[in-house]
């Protein structure tokens, strides 16, 4: 299998400065303006001193003179006959440059309804998914909002931490994996591959999951400690034809800049997670209970992840802290990061997607979905401008049909799964 060459760094540009299709109608009306500009003439007229700087311009073909002499703006008609066609060129001009920009508006207007419709309709699927996850994993939570956000049923099988005897079953030891179970069954692994995998499926449905992920090979690579770790290709993109991709993307840039925030999301924000939530020894312990209040522990487990978690996980926050060069205050960065998400969304839109979510968006609100409860949720909300985008966000959510079933045993597992 060829794999695909994984694409270029892209920059995030707002909708308001791209190419889509409202200012290719505005382009070409300004086009066919200057043409009808070519039958215009300026003549002087006499006015009074006041008004002197200030030319009238006389039309042919309709025979009106706008003057400003005198005590006020007056229009005047004429009965000049137009010379050389002028006026019915001007009329043709417009005609045709409004007719064309009309069909343009009409072309996105329907372009993105379908868009919306196809969409809708299509995340009516009829695969079983088991989430294998911890519940306040960041990757987790951001898998659990894009299959809530797009209306699926999922079971959810809530992984111990310390012995991970839910998926042993699995060659993969880390969450999330999500188990398809369709006509083959197809385990996923990472939280990006995941959800750009079950976007591309839904759209194109043609294809299988098995098919689909061949727009993702993996490969091995090295980590910053050291460690080879398996990574994908393509992982940040859903894969589109040329047709499709301005059915889900009208706007030439939504699809760079969702990919780019997406990756923001996983190589910046998800770091900030851990130094907030372990930034004191009581925000420590406070993070560590509430972990085990929603996780899957025995009373031993419990009480080691409780107690000896929050003292590791304190200390392993300076570490963090200190590899990623954060402030001595490491919220202010958080803080920074959140103002910077906001920013690049504008007060023109109610989500990077525009009037909807887009996966950036989903990326963002679940990884910020885990600290709901704590110290450090508390203060993004008070001290950013995030909270009216969280709360957008949380409700087109809630107003989707997605449920989910907990349980505490993992299905039986007897296909071989694609890696």
């Amino acid at each position: 299998m060829q794999s695909r060459r994984s694409p270029a760094p892209c920059f995030p540009m707002h909708c308001g400065k791209c190419l889509c299709k409202p200012n290719m109608a505005a382009a070409c009306l300004r086009t066919f303006g200057q043409v009808s500009r070519l039958v215009v003439r300026i003549r002087n007229v006499r006015t009074s001193a006041v008004a002197a700087l200030i030319p009238a311009v006389y039309m042919q073909g309709t025979g009106r003179l706008h003057d400003t002499s005198g005590s006020g703006l007056r229009t005047k008609i004429f009965s000049a006959a137009p010379r050389g066609g002028g006026g019915s060129a001007t009329a043709f001009a417009f005609a045709v440059g409004g007719g064309f920009g009309l069909y343009q508006i009409i072309k996105f207007y329907f372009q993105h309804h379908y868009a919306e419709e196809c969409l809708d309709h299509t995340f009516d699927t009829e695969l079983k998914l088991t989430l294998y996850q911890y519940k306040t994993c960041p990757s987790c939570s951001v898998v659990r909002a894009f299959l809530e956000y797009h209306g699926f049923d999922y079971e959810i099988v809530e992984v111990n931490p310390i012995s991970r005897q839910e998926i042993e079953w699995s060659t993969y030891r880390n969450v999330p994996i999500l188990v398809v179970d369709g006509s083959e069954a197809v385990q996923l692994n990472d939280a990006s591959l995941i959800i750009s995998t079950l976007k591309t499926y839904l759209i194109n449905k043609n294809k299988t999951i098995s098919d689909t992920l061949i727009y993702y090979p993996e490969y091995k690579t090295t980590n910053s400690l050291g460690n080879e770790v398996t990574e994908y290709c393509n992982k940040y993109w859903v894969m589109l034809n040329e047709i499709k991709v301005e059915d889900v993307y009208p706007c030439k840039t939504t699809r760079k800049e969702e990919v780019r925030w997406r990756m923001w999301a996983d190589d910046w924000l998800v770091p900030l997670i851990s130094p907030n939530m372990f930034r004191s020894p009581a925000e420590a312990l406070a993070s560590c209970d509430n972990i085990v209040r929603l996780g899957n522990f025995g009373p031993i487990d419990g009480f080691i992840a409780r107690y000896l978690g929050a003292v590791a996980m304190f200390f392993f926050s300076k570490f963090l802290k200190f590899r990623h060069r954060l402030q001595d205050d490491v919220r202010e960065d958080l803080y920074k990061a959140l103002n910077e998400w906001v920013t690049a969304i504008g007060r023109k839109r109610k989500f990077m997607g525009g009037p909807h979510p887009n996966l950036a968006d989903l990326a963002v609100y679940g990884v910020l979905r885990v600290m709901e409860g704590l110290k450090s949720f508390d203060d993004i909300m008070e001290n950013t401008k995030v909270k009216a985008w969280y709360q957008r966000v949380e409700k087109a959510i809630q107003q989707q049909q997605g449920r989910s079933q907990r349980s505490q045993r993992p299905r039986p597992i007897t296909e071989r799964f694609h890696p």
